[in-house]
């Protein structure tokens, strides 16, 4: 089969989702057997072990967690060896050299930090590669991972701090929409109408930028018109230290992945 999944957790799965939209030859697995059968009957593919997944798989996700990616790789490493699948792992901190030192083997390797949103086609997904894999193997899996989102290379020794903002930044912009919707309904606002402005306008900020609209410092301060209301939130947010605040989230994020990488 062309995908193998191993792993059918919340990324896992929004993986699995994105690429079902480019190839259905697909086969799953998980710890447990009844959420590997759960999502394959959705996405219209089929689940198994994950021998078998090594075994019959052309390319294999690895989507468990750092703790235990070394056990698992252990348990079927004959049939990787066999198989000699190309390996795409999303495990956070953990470098491509040490899954090589895991398998006792120079395997081929995508090494990729994706974040939920690849779900709906709106995901952020860096990767890097060993120089095992082809081009045109890295070719093909950008082409049926297009349905995931943005794709962008980045050398490794930068991974973990793009995994801290694109990986981890999805929580903080989840809690950054409740904070504004519970703005908007301690000012009178039915919770149902705050939560879809919020991200509405979370959504449509973003695309500018993308776009290439403006710098956000610029975009921010078209907004901010004098003595206006704009800029008497903002001035609300600096004094209660946002800016900082989201500095160290990161800063705390890309401490942690080292953490994992020990």
């Amino acid at each position: 089969m062309k995908y193998g999944f191993i792993g059918c957790g919340n990324m896992g799965g929004a993986l699995a989702t994105a690429v079902s939209k480019a190839t259905t030859d697909i086969l799953l697995s998980d710890f447990s057997a009844e959420k590997a059968k759960n999502l394959a009957e959705k996405l219209g593919c089929s689940c198994g072990t994950n021998d078998e997944v090594f075994s019959k798989c052309e390319s294999v996700f690895l989507g468990v967690k750092p703790q235990v990616l070394g056990n698992m790789l252990a348990c079927s490493l004959d049939k990787i060896r066999e198989n000699d699948p190309l390996l795409i792992t999303m495990a956070a901190g953990v470098k491509i050299e040490k899954i090589e030192e895991m398998l006792g083997f120079r395997a081929r390797i995508i090494r990729i930090m994706p974040n939920t949103p690849a779900a709906v086609g709106k995901g952020m997904i860096l990767y890097t590669a060993n120089d095992r894999v082809t081009k045109e193997e890295i070719s093909a899996f950008l082409s049926d991972m297009r349905f995931s989102g943005v794709l962008d290379e980045l050398s490794e020794n930068l991974i973990d701090a793009g995994c801290a903002v694109s990986g981890c930044g999805p929580a903080y912009m989840f809690m950054m929409i409740e904070a504004l919707a519970d703005g908007g309904v301690a000012c009178g606002l039915p919770r149902d109408k705050a939560i879809k402005y919020a991200a509405a306008t979370m959504a449509g900020s973003a695309q500018m930028v993308l776009d290439g609209l403006g710098h956000p410092e610029q975009l921010k301060d078209n907004v901010c018109s004098p003595g206006g209301t704009t800029v008497a939130g903002v001035a609300a947010l600096e004094g209660n230290g946002f800016r900082s605040a989201c500095i160290k989230a990161v800063q705390k994020g890309f401490e942690k992945s080292r953490e994992l990488a020990k």
